[in-house]
């Protein structure tokens, strides 16, 4: 019965497609692309303009990822959870959206210079578009520049064989963010290591004494699990944690 019935539907579906097209009762519409000369430079200009745009927006991550507190803060968080040895838990869910959160808060006071100096005033039609991205542009690489070592930066003005910068105005973009980058990590790999040496500690002790009594076929990471999860949860860690980031940051 069941066979009959499909039957029947597909035969009914065949003969809408074939006798539809005869009687006009079904049309089916194209899309069709075409690429025509413009008339006069303002339209090429514009089309130029909205390839920018979505081109920015395809870099939107990177730009978060690369010129914001996110580095140190999602490279930390996995750090802890290393130590911790609680594998995949918490989440990298839950981890990326708490980067990205503190990321945020960290960035409001950039976010809301931007906001005074560049956007508000460009949608008011005081400044231009090229006036408003280089005022867009002065707040953040501030405060890349407090984040960022001398070291790093010189590394990357020598790669690119320009003199030494008279002034910040004078280092480019593509200098600074690569050195921003590296120092962010050697911050959060030097936060990384401070927090793994206590859970190091914890895991050496609990090694050693399960050693000693013998038992050598027992897993010491099973054991000092508790008592890393315990410590941590005395400390109050993520507490601790969350808020000396905020604080490295100036905040």
């Amino acid at each position: 019965m069941k066979t009959r019935v499909v039957l029947g539907f597909l035969v009914l579906l065949a003969l809408v497609l074939f006798l539809a097209p005869a009687s006009n009762a079904l049309t089916i519409p194209t899309v069709s692309i075409q690429m025509d000369e413009a008339a006069t430079p303002t339209e090429t200009a514009t089309v130029i303009q909205i390839l920018l745009v979505l081109t920015i927006l395809a870099l939107a991550p990177s730009i978060l990822v690369m010129m914001t507190s996110f580095v140190r803060l999602i490279v930390v968080f996995s750090f802890i959870r290393h130590a911790l040895g609680t594998q995949t838990m918490p989440p990298n869910q839950i981890l990326v959206g708490l980067a990205l959160f503190m990321t945020f808060f960290i960035m409001s006071p950039v976010l809301t210079q931007i906001d005074d100096q560049a956007i508000k005033p460009f949608m008011a039609q005081e400044i231009t578009q090229a006036e408003a991205l280089d005022k867009a542009g002065g707040p953040l690489k501030e405060f890349m520049f407090k984040q960022t070592r001398e070291r790093d930066l010189a590394l990357f003005m020598s790669l690119i064989q320009k003199d030494k910068p008279q002034n910040k105005d004078d280092v480019p973009m593509s200098a600074l963010i690569p050195a921003f980058v590296i120092s962010e990590l050697k911050t959060a790999f030097t936060i990384g290591f401070i927090l793994y040496v206590p859970f190091l500690v914890i895991d050496m002790v609990v090694a050693s004494v399960l050693l000693s009594m013998g038992m050598m076929m027992l897993p010491p990471v099973m054991i000092s699990l508790p008592f890393k999860l315990m410590l941590f949860v005395l400390v109050d860690g993520w507490n601790l944690i969350v808020g000396s980031l905020i604080r490295s940051y100036g905040g």
